[in-house]
């Protein structure tokens, strides 16, 4: 989820009650709030929690929420704050495992302090998200098969730029394990998809587009319409991702939605030229996309 902002800076709670509705009405099945789409880094942990409460609020169980939680300067801040989170009511607490060992440590520290973590936060169900800000780590396919075995693992998202077949993580034996893709450009055999779901950027501009392609990938009599909405995910990519997320706040508030576009990392709700054109052509390809695909994706 993207985290809306007044003009000011603060945390705009109405337009967050208004985005939540906005993508369970555009059949999201389930909620990611303080995320990096949301600015998590540049929240401090009121205002964490705070966003977190809203979205569980809103979404008054019609789907489920989770949400980023393992913020402190060690294991046991962290699994303190975990506990603050799991308390909002969320589904699970998502693990960043940038924040769990330090860059280039091996994965053995990595393992122990996870363990660590797990052992301070009682049954809290979590998942793990391989966020790329500061830097990346990786889940090996060996730790997320012993992380799976605990019972507590619900969802893990990689931040790989495809999904191949093959994918390691599926070899794993992790039987039952919910595998997404933050960036999803899909599979080359849409009818074979590697992961359980998509979990990305791509929501926050068409979260109807990704629906319907979850719903129809593997549906005979559309096979030529889910490969272009596969063609327009994996063409379009790159627009969506240059600017983010003002720029797909700038899509939102062109679409008629009362959000602003500013951003805690620019400081501001300026606009340039280049994202406005680049925005104004991405909304002109979708729509064409929709006339090709029989209008069967509309944005309520």
């Amino acid at each position: 989820m993207l985290t809306p902002f007044k003009g000011n800076g603060t945390v705009d709670l109405e337009a967050l009650a208004t985005l939540t509705n906005y993508y369970i009405k555009n059949g999201a099945s389930a909620l990611f709030a303080n995320s990096q789409s949301g600015e998590m880094f540049e929240l401090d942990p009121e205002e964490r929690l705070q966003v977190i409460e809203q979205v569980v609020t809103i979404s008054d169980g019609r789907v489920p929420v989770v949400a980023a939680g393992n913020f402190g300067a060690d294991i046991a801040a962290q699994a303190d704050f975990v506990k603050q989170v799991y308390a909002r009511g969320v589904a699970a607490v998502i693990l960043l495992t940038n924040q769990l060992a330090a860059a280039g440590d091996p994965e053995a520290v990595l393992e122990s302090n996870i363990m660590q973590l797990l052992d301070l936060t009682g049954p809290i169900p979590v998942g793990f998200y391989e966020c790329p800000v500061p830097y990346k780590i990786v889940l090996g396919s060996r730790l997320l098969g012993r992380l799976m075995q605990t019972g507590r693992v619900v969802y893990h998202m990689g931040t790989g730029l495809n999904i191949k077949p093959g994918h390691g993580k599926n070899r794993a034996g992790v039987a039952g394990s919910d595998l997404y893709d933050a960036y999803g450009e899909p599979a080359d055999s849409p009818s074979q998809p590697e992961g359980a779901g998509l979990s990305g950027i791509q929501g926050n501009y068409f979260p109807e587009l990704v629906a319907w392609l979850c719903r129809n990938y593997d549906n005979s009599t559309l096979k030529k319409e889910v490969n272009l909405v596969q063609r327009f995910f994996r063409e379009e990519m790159e627009v969506m991702y240059k600017d983010y997320p003002k720029a797909a706040k700038y899509y939102l508030w062109k679409k008629g939605m009362n959000i602003s576009v500013f951003t805690r990392d620019s400081g501001n709700s300026q606009v340039s030229y280049e994202m406005k054109n680049n925005i104004d052509q991405l909304e002109r390809r979708y729509l064409n996309l929709v006339e090709q695909i029989s209008g069967a994706v509309v944005c309520k």
